[in-house]
């Protein structure tokens, strides 16, 4: 061999060498750090569910507006959900829409959620519901199985001035299941264009099955209660308790990044929708207990995301549609008003408790009252319509108070803490207000309001 060959192929050999000990070292060190080569794909272990059905509740439609609304339905595995939606009873020329958002699918074996965007005001769509069954090994080890179409169309009209303004709120629900088939069974009767629920669909949800089974899979006789009807959220505050409670999102969809303004990134439950004559103003007054107090361990952070609302409450009610609006109704889980003096007010720092207060928690939120209802006054808001205390009660106006409030019913199918179904009409140029007892099947209370000055 020449020694310049043998000069060049030694120190390639060398080289090469030397490369293969850097690798090793890597390795090493990875292993050191509890980590593997990220250049080497990872595989991943699962078991894919071959049988039994895919999608296994009926459709949830969440968080509508003029538009656009979510679709929501339970999986019983690894699926990438979809929409089929068209204008046409027959589905002809229908669009397909998948679940996530734009650069990937959202992959989930509990849950497939679906933002319908680019719908038309006060507008029929008719549609179906589908899903691919999922095989995942790995970032380069993923395909289609199978696929699964519900057969049964749904329908479903958009929110608009030009709607049909007539809606229902449900509230402090609690998972009473005996209470829930009663309260929707009078909700279906009344055939409203929407549905506010108004707080407390929860207890402590600690996993996401639990969240399924409360909006997705109820323990009630109509199981698609909500896939023809569209629902609106106010949370209370059980609605945030639980570790599967701090993202309930996963079941309960929030609006897509183009639908808010990035200021309000985490108001995602907040809405402003215009129906028919009414304008719906949705608010949360979060948990009813300090920040402060010792029980969360500083976990919660309610009172920012109170004082964050503000801007996002004057810009809604500037909308140029929720201004011109003849019926100004807001709804949030906590009372804004409690004229009874020993009704704890929710501010009392920093444990709640004080000796003159019959509660160590907020019967009523001061602080939401005095951040919130200026604006409110101001826009003319003639109804707020609230929940908590489990039992119904009206405030009239007074002097300084121009609107009403009316706090919904408790959620047992007893007289002290009856469930209210509590209805907006509009009818006749008025806005006609009736309170369903579930309990009784009477009309507990009534009142009708006249177009707000402008």
């Amino acid at each position: 061999m020449k020694r310049r060959t043998f000069i060049k192929d030694s120190a390639m050999l060398v080289a090469a060498a030397g490369a293969g000990n850097v690798l090793k070292g890597a390795e090493r060190s990875f292993d050191k750090l509890g980590m593997t080569d990220p250049s080497v794909p990872e595989p991943v272990e699962r078991t894919d569910n071959v049988e039994g059905k895919l999608i296994t509740s009926a459709p949830m439609l969440q968080n509508y507006s003029e538009n656009s609304i979510g679709v929501a339905f339970a999986v019983g595995a690894l699926a990438n959900g979809y929409v089929l939606i068209s204008e046409n009873p027959d589905m002809s020329g229908a669009r397909k829409i998948k679940c996530g958002g734009y650069r990937l699918t959202e992959l989930s074996d509990k849950v497939s959620q679906i933002r319908v965007t680019g719908l038309k005001p006060a507008t029929k769509y008719y549609y179906k519901i589908g899903a691919d069954r999922i095989h995942y090994g790995g970032g380069y080890d993923m395909k289609i199985l199978g696929n699964e179409e519900d057969p049964r169309i749904y329908n479903f009209t958009t929110a608009g001035k030009e709607a049909k303004g007539h809606f229902c709120v449900i509230n402090d629900t609690h998972v009473r299941w005996d209470a829930i088939d009663k309260t929707i069974a009078k909700v279906n009767s009344l055939a409203p264009s929407c549905v506010i629920w108004n707080g407390d669909a929860s207890n402590t949800q600690e996993t996401i099955e639990s969240q399924v089974e409360i909006f997705l899979d109820p323990k009630i006789s109509a199981k698609d209660y909500a896939s023809f009807t569209p629902y609106l959220f106010s949370p209370g505050n059980h609605d945030s308790r639980g570790m599967a409670n701090r993202h309930l999102e996963r079941v309960w969809m929030f609006r897509q990044p183009e639908e808010r303004n990035s200021r309000d990134w985490d108001l995602g439950r907040n809405f402003a929708v215009r129906m028919g004559d009414v304008a719906l103003i949705g608010l949360d007054t979060a948990e009813d207990k300090m920040d402060t107090n010792p029980i969360f361990a500083g976990l919660f952070n309610s009172d920012a995301y109170r004082r964050a609302q503000v801007a996002w409450l004057q810009d809604a009610l500037k909308r140029k549609d929720i201004a011109k609006a003849p019926f100004l109704v807001a709804f949030c889980h906590i009372p804004l008003f409690d004229s009874r003096p020993t009704s704890n007010p929710g501010d009392v720092a920093p444990d709640d408790k004080d000796p003159k207060y019959t509660h160590d928690f907020a019967i009523w939120q001061r602080t939401c009252s005095q951040l919130w209802t200026p604006l409110l006054e101001k826009a003319h808001c003639q109804l707020i319509i609230t929940a908590h205390e489990h039992t119904y009660r009206r405030d009239d106006p007074t002097p300084g108070r121009s609107w009403t409030q009316l706090v919904g019913g408790g959620p047992r199918l007893e007289e002290a803490h009856f469930p209210t179904v509590i209805e907006g009409k509009v009818e006749n140029g008025k806005l006609n207000i009736t309170v369903h007892n579930v309990l009784t099947g009477q009309v507990q209370d009534s009142i009708t309001f006249s177009p707000r000055k402008r």
